[in-house]
C-alpha cells in the first residue's frame, strides 16, 4: 500500500510503498478515506518523539483517520465490514499510522461509527484535535461567564476549542496573527470573539479586556509561562504541550499537562455535534495521498485551521 513514511529521524517525510497491515485480534482493518496532520507528526519527523516512545522503521505517520472497515481481527464484536468509522490511532509505538491506505485501529478504543450528516472527510480530521479541545475545556471546568484566553486558536485544537468554549457561554480571548489567521478565528463561530495580535504586546491586549486577569488559559503554542502571567490568582491552565505546574513556580494557578486518548464516548459526542451542525471542523485544505508531503509543508508552514488527506 502507498503510506506517507520516514525511513528514520530526524527526515524528511517521502510518500513510498509498505506491507498493508493485518488485522490482530480486537483490531480492525480500515481502509482510509482520509487522515489529517497533527502536531506528533511534525514533531516525529522532527526526532522530538523517539525518546518517550518506541519508533518501528518504515514509520508511517498519521493518528486521525476515517474510512470503512475491510476485516476484523478475531474477537472483535460491535463492527461488522463496510461500517463507517473513524477514530486516532492509539498504539503504544509509532510506526502503524493513518497516513496510508490501511491502518489496524484497537476495537475497543479510539474508534466510532461515523454518523449520517458527518462528512468522512470531516471525519478524518476530527478525533485528535477534538478530543484535546474536550479535555482541555473539561480539565479547567470552564463554565458561562468565565473568560477564556485560547493561545493557538488558529491551529486545528485551537479553532475547535474557540467552537466549543463559546458554546459553553464563556467569554474567548484567542491569540492569532493579524489577516488571514484573524478573518480565519472570527469566522469561527457567531459569538463575539476577541482577537489579540500574539505578534505584539499580548499582555496588554489581553489585559485591556480583562483587567483582572483571564479565568482560564488554554496553552496550545506559545510561552505558557508567560500566559500563566495573564491569569487571575487561583486560575487555571490546561497545556497540550507538556507544560507542567514546576513551569510556573511562583504563580497562584493550577497547570493541568493535558493528554489525550479518546475513547468511543468523546469521539461519538463530536461527531453527533458536528453532524447536528453545531460544531464545524475547519478543514481549510486537502490532498491526495501521492501528494501528502506537501500537505506536512503546509502544516509546518502554519496553514489555519485542519489540513487533510484523501487517501482513498
Amino acid at each position: 500500500m502507498r503510506a506517507l513514511t520516514l525511513e528514520s529521524v530526524p527526515f524528511t517525510p517521502a510518500v513510498t510503498e509498505v506491507d498493508t497491515p493485518r488485522p490482530q485480534a480486537g483490531e480492525l482493518l480500515v481502509k482510509v478515506a482520509a487522515a489529517s496532520l497533527n502536531g506528533i507528526d511534525i514533531a516525529t519527523a522532527a526526532g522530538y518523539t523517539q525518546a518517550f516512545m518506541e519508533h518501528r522503521f518504515p514509520l508511517v505517520l498519521g493518528q486521525d483517520f476515517a474510512g470503512t472497515v475491510e476485516a476484523l481481527g478475531e474477537g472483535v464484536d460491535g463492527f461488522a465490514v463496510g461500517d463507517a468509522v473513524f477514530g486516532v490511532v492509539l498504539k503504544p509505538f509509532l510506526g502503524a499510522g493513518s497516513l496510508a491506505q490501511y491502518v489496524t485501529v484497537a476495537a475497543g478504543d479510539g474508534v466510532a461509527r461515523i454518523p449520517e450528516g458527518l462528512a468522512v472527510g470531516d471525519a478524518g480530521a476530527l478525533a485528535v484535535a477534538g478530543a484535546t479541545a474536550v479535555v482541555s475545556l473539561d480539565a479547567v471546568g470552564l463554565a458561562e461567564g468565565e473568560t477564556v484566553l485560547i493561545s493557538g486558536a488558529g491551529g486545528g485544537v485551537g479553532s475547535l476549542a474557540v467552537q466549543l468554549a463559546a458554546a459553553r457561554g464563556a467569554k474567548v480571548i484567542a491569540t492569532a496573527r493579524p489577516g488571514t489567521q484573524t478573518d480565519f478565528v472570527t469566522g469561527l463561530t457567531d459569538a463575539d470573539v476577541h482577537v489579540v495580535d500574539f505578534t505584539g504586546d499580548l499582555a496588554a491586549q489581553v489585559r485591556a479586556i480583562a483587567p483582572e486577569g483571564v479565568d482560564v488559559v488554554l496553552h496550545l503554542a506559545g510561552d505558557g509561562a508567560a500566559l500563566a502571567d495573564l491569569l487571575r490568582p487561583g486560575g487555571q491552565l490546561a497545556s497540550a504541550t507538556g507544560l507542567g505546574q514546576d513551569d510556573v513556580k511562583g504563580h497562584d494557578v493550577t497547570v493541568h499537562t493535558i493528554m489525550a486518548a479518546p475513547g468511543p464516548t468523546t469521539l461519538t459526542s463530536l461527531a453527533e455535534q458536528v453532524a447536528s451542525g453545531a460544531l464545524r471542523v475547519p478543514v481549510t485544505a486537502t490532498f491526495p495521498l501521492e501528494r501528502a508531503t506537501e500537505a506536512f509543508a503546509a502544516f509546518s508552514s502554519g496553514t489555519p485551521g485542519k489540513i487533510t488527506v484523501s487517501c482513498s
